[in-house]
């Protein structure tokens, strides 16, 4: 038996730390087996690349230990839904089971704008579940914006204040 909030709960510890990075908090699992085989977090602003979704390192992870393409027979839970690069990769790869905590209205393809996981155009799909764990998977991703806009809103304010004192008068 399968227990989905302990998978999504270990995504949610990889979220945590790319959070305590900087990144965007986003954590991935993937599992075989009943075994985690590998994880990750967002490392876009550290590796200085766009595709270094929680998601993508996972996978990458995952085909390594496998020794495979392939990731058949596998189940990646993610704490926001994918964009549509994770999620193309994810069909690519024969992923069997997509677990999804919280839904992402803006960039989602798992349902929210595209539904690449599971188009009868595609030669594979995969079998997806939503909302494990979703009120906290949210509350992941607004509690670390919530903290960025209160951050940029101080700088933006203590450089106001400085500027204003190291500006000399006019004589």
């Amino acid at each position: 038996m399968r227990d989905n909030n302990l998978y999504m709960r270990e995504a949610l510890k990889e979220a945590y730390i790319a959070a305590e990075l900087g990144e965007v908090p986003v954590g991935a699992v993937i599992v075989k087996d009943g075994e985690i085989i590998a994880k990750a977090h967002n490392m876009v602003e550290a590796y200085a690349s766009s595709s270094a979704h929680a998601e993508m390192l996972a996978m990458d992870a995952a085909e390594a230990r496998l020794g495979s393409k392939w990731l058949s027979g596998c189940e990646l839970y993610v704490t926001l839904e994918p964009c549509s690069m994770c999620a193309g990769a994810m069909v690519l790869a024969r992923l069997e089971k997509l677990c999804i905590g919280t839904m992402d209205p803006k960039n989602g393809a798992s349902g929210s704008i595209f539904d690449i996981t599971g188009s009868d155009s595609l030669n594979h799909r995969i079998d997806v579940e939503r909302g494990i764990l979703a009120d906290e998977c949210a509350e992941a991703l607004m509690s670390f914006f919530r903290e960025l806009r209160i951050t940029k809103a101080q700088l933006r304010k203590s450089n106001i204040v400085k500027d204003k004192v190291d500006i000399p008068e006019e004589k």
